[in-house]
């Protein structure tokens, strides 16, 4: 598929994973933030993937869009793993997050 050639793709599902498996660290009890945490970088990589198929450039601008706003809700969700103790890797994906963001961006343009 197209999407898969895509480096901003590939880079966003090697952070679902790292997100993933430090969620799994986590104390019980913390299943909603983690929940949280999964759907959101889903959305991320599935409107990335959807919005490469479309074939307008404004179908594709939209997906893009809820990619990027879901980008933020991952943010949030690490500053929160940050805030909680959960995690010593929060600049590592913050980092992670603006080199994908600045990516999307340039899609849609």
């Amino acid at each position: 598929m197209l999407h898969e050639k895509l480096v901003c793709y590939k880079k966003s599902v090697n952070l679902a994973e790292e997100l993933c498996k430090e969620g799994a660290k986590w104390p019980r009890g913390l299943g909603y933030l983690s929940d949280q945490l999964k759907r959101a970088m889903a959305s991320v990589v599935l409107n990335l993937a959807e919005g490469n198929a479309r074939m307008s450039k404004q179908e594709r601008r939209r997906f893009f869009e809820v990619s990027r706003a879901s980008l933020a809700e991952v943010s949030a969700c690490i500053d929160l793993m940050q805030a909680f103790g959960l995690t010593h890797n929060s600049q590592s994906f913050k980092s992670s997050l603006c080199e994908i963001s600045k990516m999307l961006w340039g899609l849609m343009k």
